[in-house]
C-alpha cells in the first residue's frame, strides 16, 4: 500500500539499508542444507503456502525436512519447537499453521541459526521469510514477486523491504500463474522462474452465505478468491495483519453476521488457528465457520531446482 506523504522518508530508509549492508558480518552456516523462501515486500506475497509446497516437494524426494521461522508476534521467548496442541499466541500464527498442516518440526526464534542448531538432525532446513535474514547462510533463495510489488514503494511510503534490484540475489523467482506473463520482464536475466497456481479448498460444511473475515496483509485478495470459488459473501470484516482475536472481536463478528443475514462465516487458515474453541463455538451459534485452505501447486519449475541440476516441468 502506497503512502505518498511518507515519500520524503524513503531516502532515509534506503540509507539505512546501505549502512546495514556495509556492516553485515559473515553469515553463519548450519550443517544441513538451507533453502529460504522470502519476498521483497513486508507481507501478503503468499510466502507461507510456498514454504509448505517446498516442504512437501522435499519430503516427496525422500528428504528429512523442518521449518525455521521467526514466529512474528509470538509471546514465547527464545527458541522453541512449535507444539501443535499449544496456542498460536505463543508460537505465532503462521508457524502453528505450518506445524499442524505439514506434520514436520517447526522451530521458532528470532535467531534462526540458533533454531537450526536446536533442531533435530535433518537434510534440509526450510527458512520461512528468510530473504532479509542474511545472518544465516543459505544454499538457495526462492523469492516471491507480485504485481503489487512492482507498483509499490520502499518502506515507509510503501511495503517494499528492498528495491526490486535485490532480486539479483535470488536463485529462483516465484510468480503467480495469473501474473506470470506481466512479471517475467522484471526477473533478472539468468534466474530460474517458478510459476505457481493458487486455489482455495473448503471443507464439506460451507455456509450458503458467508461473512468473510481475516487478519492478513492483503485481505482483498482473499475475498476475491472466495468469490471466484463461487461462494456468496454477505459482508466482510478486516483486521490488521497477525491480529490476535479476543472475545469482543467475536461479539462484533456475530453482530455483523446477523445484521448482514449471513448463515455462517469464512476465514483463512492463518486466522482459524488463533480462534479458541470457545470463540469458534460462539461463532457457530450463527452458523458454520468455513476455513479456506490456500493451496499452491507448481506449474512451471522442478524439485531439482531445490537440489541441483534443474529439469523444468510444465503442467497444463
Amino acid at each position: 500500500m502506497k503512502r505518498p506523504l511518507l515519500l520524503p522518508l524513503v531516502p532515509v530508509y534506503r540509507a539505512g539499508l546501505w549502512v546495514k549492508e556495509r556492516l553485515r558480518g559473515a553469515p553463519k552456516r548450519l550443517p544441513a542444507r538451507v533453502v529460504s523462501v522470502g519476498s521483497v515486500s513486508a507481507g501478503g506475497a503468499g510466502k507461507t503456502p510456498v514454504v509448505m509446497l517446498v516442504v512437501e516437494m522435499l519430503r516427496e524426494a525422500g528428504l528429512r525436512v523442518d521449518v525455521l521461522s521467526r514466529g512474528y508476534g509470538r509471546s514465547g521467548e527464545g527458541v522453541e519447537r512449535v507444539d501443535v496442541a499449544g496456542s498460536a499466541a505463543r508460537f505465532g500464527d503462521e508457524p502453528m499453521l505450518m506445524a499442524r498442516r505439514l506434520g514436520v518440526p517447526v522451530w521458532v526464534g528470532a535467531d534462526r541459526f540458533a533454531a537450526g542448531l536446536a533442531a533435530e538432525e535433518v537434510d534440509v532446513h526450510v527458512l520461512d521469510d528468510g530473504f532479509q535474514h542474511r545472518r544465516l547462510a543459505r544454499d538457495l533463495d526462492l523469492v516471491l514477486l507480485t504485481e503489487r510489488d512492482v507498483e509499490d514503494s520502499l518502506i515507509p511510503a510503501g511495503d517494499l523491504r528492498e528495491p526490486l534490484s535485490a532480486l539479483r540475489r535470488a536463485d529462483v523467482v516465484v510468480l503467480r500463474e495469473e501474473e506470470a506473463e506481466s512479471l517475467r520482464r522484471f526477473v533478472p536475466t539468468g534466474k530460474t522462474v517458478w510459476v505457481v497456481r493458487r486455489s482455495l479448498r473448503f471443507g464439506s460444511d460451507v455456509p450458503e452465505t458467508m461473512l468473510a473475515f481475516c487478519g492478513i496483509a492483503r485481505p482483498e485478495g482473499f475475498v476475491a478468491m472466495v468469490r471466484e470459488a463461487g461462494v456468496e459473501i454477505a459482508g466482510t470484516v478486516f483486521f490488521g495483519d497477525h491480529h490476535a482475536f479476543v472475545e469482543r472481536d467475536v461479539t462484533s463478528l456475530i453482530a455483523v453476521g446477523r445484521a448482514t443475514g449471513a448463515t455462517g462465516f469464512c476465514t483463512t487458515e492463518k486466522d482459524a488457528v488463533k480462534l479458541t474453541p470457545a470463540m469458534r463455538g460462539r461463532l457457530e451459534e450463527v452458523g458454520p465457520v468455513a476455513v479456506a485452505e490456500l493451496r499452491v501447486e507448481l506449474v512451471e519449475g522442478s524439485v531439482t531446482d531445490l537440489m541441483g541440476t534443474p529439469t523444468p516441468i510444465k503442467k497444463s
